[in-house]
């Protein structure tokens, strides 16, 4: 029986960071992705900053980048828009699938073994079983992403669809995000741009048929050509209680470590597979078992109260209404827009969601919505923002 440190299940880009980190430790490493191909498919919409990917050790190559983000614009359900400039942001559209590859060298220089068309079958008690046989490990990193949440709560699960569009109305270097509870309860359309003239749309909701809604949305843009499509489950809950269960590590979206207001997860899961690396090969090196459960303190010390204001605005979306939204969007002031547009982190955004939603306003349904838990999250933050001080 072949025999490593770490099995990896999920060449996904948390599975491939948390390979890189342990195999350049020099542990024997392996990845199992049960597609033919790292990187896909790509059902990611492939938002991140520069600073994210540099935190994450990416220094990706010109042909990573499909698209620079200069700006956002935001409409309400009425039709009325906001136009947020994230130039400061430094906001990137990335090619997930020439991304994850890049990692992938990453990890195979730093000594990881990947293998394709591999699948992960169940934990044993020496190791894993895979489509391929029994493998030995002391470790195994969870990483198979949203699927294996579905089960166990359904109430965190939207579906979505994401197709790859060439139309010209996709305008480079801008992002378009739609507003409807309607249409798209709970969650809202959007249109990522990868290039001229071309871009990924798509629609998520609660308890809707993500595919009539996706034609309905392109038909009333105008022309276009699909060359692609994508459907998928995504996670909007948080994470999940423990991230560590014996000799089993759960990583990136199967630790719900994705966004719970946009779904993304680049950095948010990429850093988990950092940080449950480093944690896995300090436990390799002292067999200390606490080393292990340092990684799910490491996360929530870096992400937790983010992730706490995410879930709080999407309780907020969730509840309000077309009419309360369009009564928002009236609200907005350049004021807002500007101190959005030059102070707020792309990757920690919950403060700019939470002033979107008319904190500051006398919105009585927007206020009445759990306004005690706005109002503290805004103080937790301005608290945090004066200790960095």
């Amino acid at each position: 029986m072949e025999d490593y440190d770490v099995v990896i299940a999920g060449g996904s880009i948390s599975g491939l960071i948390s390979s890189r980190e342990i195999a350049k430790k020099g542990y024997r490493t392996l990845v199992l992705e049960e597609g033919f191909e790292v990187g896909t498919p790509d059902h990611c919409g492939g938002l991140v900053s520069k600073s994210a990917l540099h935190d994450l050790g990416i220094q990706p190559t010109q042909k990573t980048f499909d698209s620079v983000i200069n700006s956002a614009l935001i409409f309400s359900p009425n039709g009325k828009q906001v136009e947020i400039d994230s130039k400061k942001q430094e906001v990137v559209a990335v090619n997930r699938r020439e991304l994850d590859k890049q990692i992938a060298l990453q990890a195979q220089q730093a000594g990881a073994e990947i293998r394709v068309k591999t699948s992960f079958k169940e934990k044993t008690k020496h190791g894993v079983r895979t489509s391929v046989g029994e493998i030995g490990c002391r470790i195994l990193i969870d990483c198979r992403g949203v699927g294996v949440l579905v089960n166990n709560d359904r109430g965190g699960v939207l579906l979505s669809a994401q197709y790859e569009i060439y139309a010209d109305w996709i305008t480079d270097g801008r992002v378009e995000v739609y507003f409807d509870q309607i249409k798209y309860p709970g969650f809202f359309a959007w249109i990522i741009p990868t290039g001229h003239g071309v871009g990924k749309v798509g629609i998520a909701g609660r308890e809707i048929n993500v595919s009539d809604a996706m034609e309905q949305f392109l038909r009333s843009k105008g022309k276009y050509s699909t060359i692609r499509k994508i459907f998928a489950p995504i996670w909007v809950k948080g994470p999940i209680k423990n991230f560590v269960s014996k000799d089993v590590v759960i990583v990136g979206d199967a630790a719900g470590q994705s966004k719970p207001t946009t779904a993304g997860g680049i950095y948010s899961c990429g850093m988990g597979g950092v940080l449950a690396g480093n944690a896995i090969t300090k436990y390799l090196e002292t067999n200390e078992y606490f080393q292990l459960q340092q990684y799910q303190k490491f996360w929530h010390d870096k992400f937790g109260k983010e992730f706490e204001k995410q879930r709080m605005a999407r309780k907020i979306l969730e509840k309000v209404d077309n009419k309360t939204i369009d009564m928002i969007f009236d609200r907005i002031t350049p004021e807002i827009v500007y101190e959005i547009s030059n102070k707020e982190d792309f990757d920690f955004h919950a403060t700019s969601i939470v002033k979107l939603l008319g904190v500051r306003t006398s919105l009585s349904t927007a206020q009445n919505i759990m306004s005690a838990e706005i109002k503290r999250l805004l103080t937790s933050h301005s608290h945090t923002e004066a200790s960095k001080v």
